[in-house]
């Protein structure tokens, strides 16, 4: 039986490429783990958005040909927003991860938070800020109105990229402005993709425990499996779980979380119903703060955002979830190949 050619397509011209990098390396050398099934050829796309297949200079329409299956890991701009699924739905190429217009609601956390909120689930308090338009005496307005402790971030993006958690009203204004002017991709052959976000999110900032969810489509009978449930306690010098403890591996992630059992099952329904809102596909992860109890707040769960396209490198938070049902890297991976196949 001929082996299946999947293309891992990696970097991109987000600032997230390098995170996409490790991504990709650790999906191709899990795939080549079933060289019968699968022949893993490497598709990178650079910060100044040129293709490479297997190394060499190419362009979208041969490497498409040359494939059966594109496995994405991209992520940030241009891999996770929508448009490279629109590139490979123009060229009707099979690939892994929720389609264009999913991917576009979960990167625009500004529309992803309207459609929680409509459906019912708990989003915390938060006041959209235009580049440019945010006054001393607006400022002072959402100070009082969700403050005193406020996360400040673009209102698009993955990452935690930046974030900001401010706890004091002569930091709001500056942290506005660095998240309305965060470089969130390269000038490039793509099309120019957006480097200034502009529009930025301040949100109510809940302390709390964060915790975080996987979604997979139709596994182990069910249409949408719930990973167990990661509980995230960042280091002591962290507000919260950012980019550097992301990747630097100073975070504690604990799978199975030390929630008791209603509140996984609360965390896990919500996963499932902001994977379904989006109209996610394959697989997703969705991020949550649980509040402490008190006479305000008894315990609730909150969601943050829906990542579509989650990070897989090794330090990531979806690996760990995969490992803890027995289930191995490589068999996940075929998982969503096959999805990604049946077109489902």
């Amino acid at each position: 039986m001929k082996s299946l050619i999947i293309g891992v397509m990696r970097g991109g011209p987000s600032s997230e490429s390098p995170v996409s990098l490790k991504s990709g390396e650790s999906v191709s050398l899990n795939l080549a783990n079933m060289p019968r099934k699968y022949s893993v050829r490497d598709i990178l796309i650079d910060k100044k958005g040129d293709w490479y297949f297997d190394g060499k200079p190419s362009h979208p329409e041969k490497v498409f040909r040359s494939v059966d299956v594109v496995f994405n890991a991209l992520h940030g701009y241009y891999g996770e927003d929508g448009k490279v699924q629109q590139l490979l739905e123009h060229f009707g190429v099979p690939y892994t991860g929720s389609g264009a217009v999913a991917s576009a609601l979960g990167m625009n956390k500004i529309l992803s938070r309207k459609a929680f909120e409509k459906a019912g689930l708990k989003i915390p308090n938060a006041v959209v800020v235009r580049k440019g338009e945010l006054t001393r005496d607006s400022a002072i307005k959402i100070f009082k109105s969700i403050g005193p402790s406020l996360a400040v971030k673009p209102a698009a993006g993955g990452s935690s990229l930046g974030i900001k958690i401010i706890h004091n009203f002569n930091d709001l204004m500056p942290a506005v402005e660095a998240a309305a002017n965060l470089e969130t991709g390269f000038p490039s052959a793509l099309g120019n993709p957006v480097s200034k976000l502009g529009n930025v999110i301040v949100e109510e900032f809940i302390k709390g425990r964060e915790a975080t969810c996987g979604i997979i489509d139709n596994f182990r009978n069910e249409e949408y499996y719930a990973f167990p449930v990661v509980e995230i306690i960042p280091s002591e010098n962290s507000d919260f779980f950012d980019y550097g403890a992301k990747y630097s591996g100073e975070s504690l992630e604990i799978c199975p979380a030390n929630f008791d059992i209603a509140l996984k099952r609360k965390i896990e329904m919500m996963a499932r119903e902001a994977h379904q809102i989006l109209g996610c596909r394959h697989y997703s992860r969705a991020d949550f703060i649980v509040s402490p109890r008190s006479s305000r707040r008894a315990g609730q769960v909150y969601i943050l955002e829906v990542n579509t396209l989650p990070g897989l490198t090794a330090e990531s938070l979806l690996p760990k979830s995969v490992e803890a049902i027995g289930l191995t890297y490589p068999q996940f991976l075929d998982h969503l190949i096959t999805l990604a196949m049946e077109k489902k």
